[in-house]
């Protein structure tokens, strides 16, 4: 069974894509949020989530289980996928 998977994106993040097709092609459910199209406190408690899993704040940053994946790294992604 596939670990669930949820992703913080930006809207214009080439490696946020990269992902988010990746993903599609290997038939993977996921959960995303574009940070850049949040406002206000929702943004603030968005981020507040993010760097407490990625001090560094940068994106994508996709939770796949228990496993904390940065950026568009295929290797890693497909390893806590089990594929």
């Amino acid at each position: 069974m596939q670990p669930p998977v949820k992703m913080y994106t930006l809207s214009t993040c080439s490696h946020c894509k990269a992902t988010k097709k990746l993903l599609s092609e290997c038939a993977v459910k996921y959960e995303f949020t574009d940070v850049d199209l949040l406002t206000g406190d929702e943004k603030a408690a968005v981020i507040a989530d993010v760097r407490k899993l990625n001090p560094q704040c940068s994106f994508p940053t996709i939770i796949i289980g228990d496993k904390v994946v940065i950026g568009f790294d295929e290797k890693a992604i497909r390893k806590a996928l089990g594929l």
